[in-house]
């Protein structure tokens, strides 16, 4: 049996990743770290489904406001016997004649199965809950680990009051800054457009004057990222909150693992062994 290793421990290519032992273990150590930030918060652990229904995202206004990055999934159409469309497959992609209409999505964000996940609940109380997920993105170039096409995130997400809400990224903000001063990571925080609205409407033209989402950059590659969103998924999941009027206020915080690895081995200058040490380190610094 051949045995085969990565050089470097991770490679690229279409937008997808595969990563050895190394950036394994990073990604493990990671997510350790942010997990255990936000089961101390409070926050319950949740697991959402990897596909999602299309008309779930669209009352999310998803396709609306980015088409471009949309991913939809379907299955042969085998009715009356046809057979399955094996030979399009070995050519490497299959005509939409051969498909059954595509009813599921692939999630952009893993926050969106979190609000899917909830709607049309009353929660007793403020709640926040963490869960990580395969994400998907139809993009218009691949870039290494800084952008892909199929990535994984940590996201902790809160759901309750709007003082609830940015208190939330109020807290991860300052966590992410000191982990990252702790690591020796230079990583610089900037406002940005909130991916979850269209740029031109009047919640972007609102976020220009108030910012709701920040982005934490190493090298111009935002590796984490704290989003406000008011009450727009409370209202369009129909969510509430026990004692309060109005739907829920939400917001979340995301951690990329594949551009965290990006920026660790790029300051570490490949040095696995320094990268796990200093991640090691800072998350008994920060706590």
């Amino acid at each position: 049996m051949r045995t085969e290793t990565l050089h470097p421990p991770y490679s690229t290519e279409g937008g997808f990743a595969t990563l050895g032992p190394e950036p394994t273990e990073l990604v493990r150590l990671l997510d350790e770290t942010f997990r255990e930030w936000a089961l101390r918060d409070g926050a319950r652990p949740m697991t959402a489904p990897a596909l999602l229904p299309v008309a779930g995202l669209a009352k999310l206004d998803f396709y609306q406001n980015f088409p471009q990055l949309a991913l939809v999934a379907s299955r042969f159409d085998l009715a009356d016997g046809r057979p399955a469309p094996a030979g399009a497959a070995a050519a490497g992609a299959v005509p939409g004649a051969d498909l059954d209409p595509a009813a599921l999505a692939l999630p952009s964000t893993v926050c969106y199965g979190v609000y899917l996940g909830h709607a049309g609940t009353v929660l007793a109380e403020d709640t926040s809950v963490t869960l990580v997920g395969q994400c998907f993105r139809n993009e218009e170039h691949y870039d290494g680990l800084r952008r892909l096409m199929s990535f994984r995130m940590r996201e902790v997400v809160a759901l309750g009051s709007a003082g609830f809400a940015q208190r939330h990224v109020d807290h991860y903000a300052d966590l992410i800054e000191r982990f990252a001063r702790a690591i020796g990571l230079p990583v610089v925080k900037e406002a940005a457009t909130d991916p979850f609205f269209d740029r031109e409407g009047p919640r972007a033209l609102m976020q220009r004057l108030i910012p709701v989402k920040y982005e934490f950059l190493y090298g111009g590659t935002a590796i984490a990222s704290v989003n406000t969103h008011r009450n727009f998924f409370g209202e369009r999941c129909d969510i509430g909150v026990e004692g309060q009027e109005g739907p829920a206020f939400t917001s979340c915080v995301g951690f990329g693992f594949e551009r965290w690895v990006h920026a660790l081995a790029d300051h570490f200058a490949g040095d696995w062994d320094a990268a796990l040490t200093a991640v090691a380190r800072a998350r008994a610094d920060v706590g």
